[in-house]
This record gives C-alpha cells, sequence and structure tokens, in this order.
C-alpha cells in the first residue's frame, strides 16, 4: 500500500539515485577547473583547481631576496586563488541547479 500516492517509492528512489549521479558529474567538472590566484602585480602566481588542490607556484626571482615580501605574497596569492576557486565551483553548482529546473540558493549557493 502507499499512502503518498508515490508508487511505492522506486519512482522517487530513481530519481533520487539519478540526481546524486548528476551531482556526482557536476563535482567532478568542478575540480577540472583551473583558477590562478596571484599577488604582487603577478610575481607571484598559484594555480589550484576546483578541489582546492595547488597545482603549481610561480615566482619572480625579483622577489626570492626578500624572505618575508615572498611569503606574504605566497599567502595572498594562495587566499586569492582560494577565493577563485570557491567561486569557481559556484558558478559550476548554479549552472547545474538551472539545468535542473532548481530554484537558485535551495543548496545554500
Amino acid at each position: 500500500m502507499d499512502p503518498y500516492g508515490m508508487g511505492g517509492g522506486g519512482g522517487m528512489a530513481g530519481m533520487l539515485g539519478g540526481l546524486k549521479e548528476q551531482m556526482k558529474q557536476m563535482q567532478a567538472e568542478a575540480e577540472k577547473v583551473e583558477v590562478d590566484g596571484a599577488a604582487g602585480g603577478s610575481m607571484v602566481v598559484v594555480r589550484m583547481n576546483g578541489g582546492q588542490e595547488v597545482l603549481s607556484v610561480r615566482i619572480d626571482p625579483k622577489v626570492l631576496g626578500d624572505r618575508e615580501l615572498c611569503e606574504d605574497l605566497v599567502r595572498a596569492a594562495t587566499n586569492d586563488a582560494v577565493r577563485r576557486s570557491k567561486e569557481a565551483s559556484a558558478a559550476k553548482l548554479a549552472e547545474f541547479m538551472q539545468r535542473m529546473g532548481l530554484p537558485p540558493g535551495l543548496l545554500g549557493f
């Protein structure tokens, strides 16, 4: 007996399974995105993916002589890359939600 008229729940379970699979695909797409964070007029550039893994760090040789400046620029560039990575992931999620016909902000993004 199905008191809620949901076809025994099988249809809902199948729909949720499909949604989970699409969410996994969206997350995989978001992790492939690469962003650059920069500081000091691009004297330090940190490349990061959507999974917030640092892929590379480029440091202009001019800043290597000043350890404190170099550390500050690496920190600032990394923070910039993290911010950009989060923005790119949020944009991918918003795109996914739009394709699914879900209202913006439903999942807190």
